[in-house]
């Protein structure tokens, strides 16, 4: 079994900073792409970066500048570094990644529990 494990929510104000941090864990034979997704109350839920095994990145247009994904392939780990938050950065954060289990030959994606940001104005 496979689980991604969030942390680093939490209450700030606008224009503070917030770092979040997802650790995969379990039989991992290898972790293909990685991202952060979120989703606010009655809106759907939407990617907000992702990144490649290979460190290539990718942004939301609302959050370019401001946030920061990284990984460290070696710890199975992505975090995502958030700065100059907005109350519409306001939502629960989730942690994907693309793993192909050890003895299993799909990849499959794996979802964290969410962890929650709140923006205050």
């Amino acid at each position: 079994q496979v689980q991604l494990v969030e942390s680093g929510g939490g209450l700030v104000q606008a224009g503070g900073s917030l770092r979040l941090s997802c650790a995969a864990s379990g039989s991992i034979f290898n972790i293909n792409g990685m991202a952060w997704y979120r989703q606010a109350p009655g809106k759907q839920r939407e990617l907000v970066a992702s990144v490649s095994s290979g460190g290539s990145t990718n942004y939301a247009d609302s959050v370019k500048g401001r946030f920061t994904i990284s990984r460290d392939n070696a710890k199975n780990t992505v975090s995502l570094q958030m700065n100059s938050l907005r109350p519409e950065d306001t939502a629960l954060y989730y942690c994907n990644a693309n793993i192909r289990e050890i003895m299993r030959p799909r990849w499959n994606a794996y979802w964290g529990q969410g962890t929650q940001v709140t923006v205050s104005s």
